[in-house]
C-alpha cells in the first residue's frame, strides 16, 4: 500500500499548505476539501496517515474516521481543531484517531502523533482543576456533540438562549 497522507480540511489554504510542508519532508500527500472528495481519493489510493479537520464546512469530520478506517483498517488518523474539548477528543479516540490536536499545531507535533506507539503513562496529573469558564466550554462542547450539533436543541437542553449559546460557541475557548 502506498504511503500517502490524507489531508482532509475545508480551508484550502491551510489544506494547501500542509499538503505542500508534508510533501517537501518527503511525505507524498493529498488535499481533501469535503468529505465526499476525501472518500474518493481514499477509495482510490488508502492513506496510511490522514489528517482530519473536526468542523468540515459546518459537518463534524468525525464521522469518516469509521469510514476512512473500513477502507485501511492500519489507516493512523490525526484529528485537528480550532474548538478543542474533552468530548470531542474522547469521541475521536473511541472511534479510532491515535491522536487529537488543537490547532495552531507545528508539522512537528503533528508527525509525532503519526509517530507516537501509545500514552505516557508518566504524564503527571495537572496540579490545578480546570477553570470555571473552561467547564462551561466543555459541558458546552459535550451537550452539542449529544445533539449532533444542532444548536436550537442544544440550547434547549442547556435552558439558554439560542443566541447566548451562539455568542459562547463563537467564542474560542478558554485555556484550563
Amino acid at each position: 500500500m502506498p504511503d500517502i497522507t490524507l489531508v482532509i480540511d475545508d480551508d484550502p489554504s491551510f489544506n494547501a499548505i500542509l499538503v505542500r510542508t508534508l510533501e517537501r519532508r518527503g511525505l507524498p500527500a493529498h488535499g481533501a476539501l469535503t468529505p465526499a472528495t476525501a472518500l474518493e481519493l481514499a477509495r482510490q489510493t488508502p492513506p496510511a496517515r490522514v489528517i482530519l479537520d473536526l468542523n468540515l464546512a459546518g459537518s463534524s469530520g468525525l464521522a469518516l474516521i469509521p469510514e476512512l478506517l473500513a477502507i485501511n483498517p492500519d489507516c493512523r488518523i490525526v484529528v485537528l481543531t480550532g474548538y478543542a474539548s474533552i468530548a470531542t477528543a474522547v469521541d475521536a479516540v473511541k472511534l479510532g484517531a491515535v491522536q487529537y490536536l488543537a490547532k495552531p499545531v507545528e508539522i512537528e507535533a503533528i508527525l509525532a502523533a503519526f509517530a507516537d506507539d501509545g500514552p505516557d503513562l508518566d504524564l503527571a496529573a495537572p496540579d490545578t482543576p480546570l477553570s470555571v469558564d473552561r467547564l462551561e466550554w466543555e459541558h458546552i462542547q459535550r451537550v452539542l456533540n449529544e445533539n449532533d450539533g444542532n444548536i436550537s436543541a442544544t440550547a434547549r437542553a442547556l435552558k439558554m438562549h439560542r443566541r447566548t449559546l451562539q455568542r459562547k460557541l463563537a467564542k474560542r475557548p478558554v485555556r484550563g
